[in-house]
């Protein structure tokens, strides 16, 4: 599975400055807040004071940072770890479980959330005079990759625009066009490419994950996913399962269930109900997969959600 361990920087010193004062200024603007979405378009900010239990999240194209602590992220069966010396590039939308493994009180966890303009990857690739992916079949559309000085120095002065909310306007798209020019140019910059570029299988797989996302409760026909993509269906399942570890089938189930969650927990919908509403045709076959995705049946997880939220919030 695609783990990770520290690795040693080029310039460690230096780079291990920059994070920790990077970390110090994320810390104190989460003093009220374990999480902020901030003034920043696209640019959020986490905390976690231990570790937490495994959460179903939908990853957008982005790049994350841990600055402190270090977090797990589950995609089909894989695992990807990252650290304070490592980020996680994610390029196309995929569902996840999302989980932070090393965290306490004395030392929280401390992340960083940059969204990916895929438009704006193309544009830098055209501006950069940068060359075509050299593979264009599809590949992984998440990896873990070592911390870089220039890409963190990057996230700093981002980071610091918002002491000075009159800049942003003008320099944080800069900045955030340099971010994007630090990864194309790094050891992902391949990956980022094929989803950039028009006609590669990543980048045609990635119109059908767009499209399940917004359809997911309809029935799924694969042939015409795979000619939306235009590919075979044969190819097509190969080129999916290679960018998102899963078939099209998991991606829309994934989806539905979690949807599914959702309405019963914040729209109290019974799980019949909600089943319907997410294009589950057999409350059985509903439950079945819903147990064995979240361990329990729709009543019971969701009774002990609502428990567990209550005894949060007393406590």
């Amino acid at each position: 599975m695609p783990q990770t361990s520290t690795l040693s920087q080029q310039n460690p010193e230096e780079y291990g400055e920059v994070q920790e004062a990077l970390a110090e200024k994320i810390a104190k603007r989460l003093t009220h807040t374990n999480r902020l979405e901030t003034v920043i378009p696209g640019l959020l900010f986490s905390k976690y004071d231990g570790p937490t239990e495994p959460v179903g999240y939908m990853h957008k194209p982005s790049i994350c940072m841990a600055l402190q602590g270090v977090k797990r992220i589950i995609l089909g069966e894989e695992a990807y770890v990252y650290d304070a010396y490592h980020f996680l590039l994610t390029s196309v939308d995929l569902p996840v479980m999302v989980q932070v493994v090393e965290a306490s009180p004395e030392v929280p966890y401390l992340g960083l959330v940059l969204t990916i303009d895929l438009k704006m990857v193309s544009q830098m690739m055209v501006d950069s005079s940068l060359p075509l992916p050299q593979l264009r079949q599809a590949s992984r559309a998440m990896a873990v990759s070592k911390g870089d000085v220039k890409l963190l120095n990057a996230f700093h002065r981002l980071v610091d625009l918002q002491d000075t909310p009159d800049d942003i306007p003008i320099l944080s798209a800069l900045i955030q066009r340099e971010i994007v020019y630090r990864l194309l140019v790094g050891d992902q910059g391949n990956r980022l490419r094929q989803m950039a570029v028009a006609g590669s299988h990543s980048s045609q797989i990635g119109k059908s994950v767009q499209w399940l996302k917004e359809n997911f409760t309809k029935p799924l026909r694969v042939d015409d996913l795979a000619n939306l993509a235009g590919m075979s269906s044969s190819t097509f399942h190969q080129h999916f399962r290679a960018l998102t570890a899963m078939s099209p089938l998991q991606y829309q189930k994934w989806m539905r269930l979690h949807e599914s969650r959702r309405l019963m927990l914040t729209d109290r919908l019974d799980a019949a109900t909600a089943a319907f509403q997410v294009g589950y045709e057999s409350p059985s076959q509903f439950s079945r997969e819903y147990s064995r995705l979240f361990g329990a049946p729709p009543l019971r997880d969701i009774k002990n959600l609502t428990q567990s939220t209550a005894h949060s919030i007393h406590t």
